[in-house]
């Protein structure tokens, strides 16, 4: 699907961005950025679980920042600092585009996958609509914004009532372990690192250890 005015020389209004890897843990279904520069943030750690070395890749979280790294032409830290001036240079922040990452991926203890995914993501993607236009209802968490109950339509899935307290969760110790994980993932980037992002992060690491 393609907006109409996908060509017109003035734009086409955004009203969201989306990011999100493959992790079967610590990351819930869905969360929104509390602002820009915390949005910045979660597109510059995302990442995807790796499970073999049969690729070359280290088992672990791959991370992929904003899924740009096979395509970004010039330093990632860079491109960081690119999207931070975007929110600065907006002449109205409130316009901005809220930033959400998703992860389908999540399971249980039995390694199977607690949301159904395929076509019912449609309900998580209605959520972050209704966010947009501001008429559905969020609770805040150390990570960011999260659905308050209720507010996923799940009518007519099977079960998955009994795990929406699992596909959500936030696990602070798991998040704490996931901050070494960053703090590595940023160390890489040395002194192009924009200081945003740095004290982006030592406020996650502040709202962790609250």
């Amino acid at each position: 699907m393609i907006d109409k005015d996908w060509e017109n020389p003035k734009g086409v209004p955004i009203s969201a961005f989306l990011f999100g890897g493959r992790r079967p843990g610590t990351v819930p279904l869905v969360y929104q950025a509390f602002d820009w520069n915390h949005g910045v943030f979660m597109g510059s750690i995302v990442g995807s679980e790796v499970t073999a070395a049969a690729i070359g890749l280290k088992a672990g979280v791959r991370r992929d920042p904003f899924a740009m790294l096979p395509f970004c032409g010039y330093h990632m830290g860079d491109y960081f600092g690119h999207w931070v001036t975007i929110g600065a240079n907006a002449p109205d922040p409130t316009k901005l585009p809220k930033i959400f990452n998703v992860n389908w991926f999540r399971k249980g203890p039995d390694g199977k996958f607690l949301w159904p995914g395929y076509g019912d993501n449609i309900r998580v993607l209605k959520w972050i609509f209704e966010r947009a236009e501001g008429t559905a209802g969020a609770v805040e968490t150390p990570i960011g914004l999260l659905p308050e109950q209720g507010s996923i339509d799940i009518s007519g899935l099977s079960g998955v009532a009994d795990k929406m307290d699992d596909i959500l969760r936030v696990d602070k110790k798991e998040w704490l372990d996931e901050c070494e994980l960053i703090a590595e993932h940023q160390k890489q980037f040395g002194d192009r690192l924009p200081e945003e992002m740095a004290g982006q992060f030592d406020k996650l690491k502040a709202r962790l250890n609250k």
